[in-house]
């Protein structure tokens, strides 16, 4: 573990990470290049047995904290992250996932809207092996509303996690142990519905690398993601919106593309 002192800073970069080592770098690249440096940089590794370490070590000057350890999965690492954290602001930025551009934490930390409990935006969708898929918004049902709520997750998630900066106050954790696949979803409806401001930054905030844990582990997620919404939004409407969402999956990917 390696840590450095930094005053309360805007926001806590958390990247977690397990066995990445081939995606690492270009993330850990995309967060020291930012040309805001108002952020505290912390990777949490699960105790990785590929080449990660060596790649923390090369950066270890810019980072503030670093961990490596076995964990009780992503989520798990996650929660780690957010302990170690002291800035103002969370945003999860995971191996293989980048900001955006350059520019990107200078435009949070000078929007116009301050103060806010949440920010969030538009990500960019790159396909496993690393091709510009599109913006999420295009190439995926999932269409980022313009005021985004906690019920706006009825149908599903419609921000994409790298793309959503909560308020550290809000004092929200991952609940790993009752979703251990799904506990993104589940988190971000927590903070939605403690946030009183929540801010659309109209802003491409994130690029996402597809094919990551929830892929992996496709099935499981989906029930579990089914538990989730069932818990926030009842059986009734959460059978109702499954049945919608079960038609919006076959019209995107069969009747949309016949068209």
């Amino acid at each position: 573990m390696a840590a450095l002192s930094k005053p309360e800073v805007f926001v806590s970069m958390i990247t977690v990470t397990f066995n990445a080592g081939k995606v690492l770098e270009k993330t850990i690249q995309s967060i020291i290049q930012q040309q805001c440096d108002d952020y505290e940089y912390i990777i949490v590794d699960g105790g990785s047995k590929d080449n990660t370490l060596e790649i923390i070590r090369k950066y270890e000057k810019h980072l503030n904290c670093w961990i490596s350890e076995p964990d009780q999965g992503i989520y798990d690492a996650m929660n780690k992250g957010i302990k170690l954290a002291k800035g103002k602001y969370l945003w999860f930025m995971n191996a293989g996932d980048c900001m955006y551009a350059s520019d990107t934490l200078l435009k949070i930390c000078t929007h116009p809207e301050k103060e806010a409990d949440i920010y969030y935006g538009e990500t960019l969708m790159l396909t496993p092996e690393g091709q510009v898929d599109g913006l999420r918004s295009a190439v995926t049902p999932m269409k980022l509303p313009e005021r985004l709520h906690w019920k706006s997750l009825q149908r599903g998630m419609v921000v994409c996690h790298q793309a959503f900066i909560s308020k550290r106050s809000l004092g929200v954790w991952y609940d790993f142990k009752q979703h251990p696949y799904s506990a993104d979803i589940d988190w971000v409806i927590r903070c939605l519905k403690k946030s009183l401001k929540t801010v659309h930054t109209h802003e491409i905030l994130a690029i996402y690398l597809q094919g990551g844990f929830s892929k992996q582990h496709l099935k499981a997620s989906l029930k579990d993601r089914f538990k989730i919404l069932q818990k926030h939004y009842g059986l009734i409407p959460n059978l109702f919106n499954h049945g919608w969402i079960v038609w919006r999956y076959f019209y995107f990917k069969y009747l949309r593309k016949a068209r």
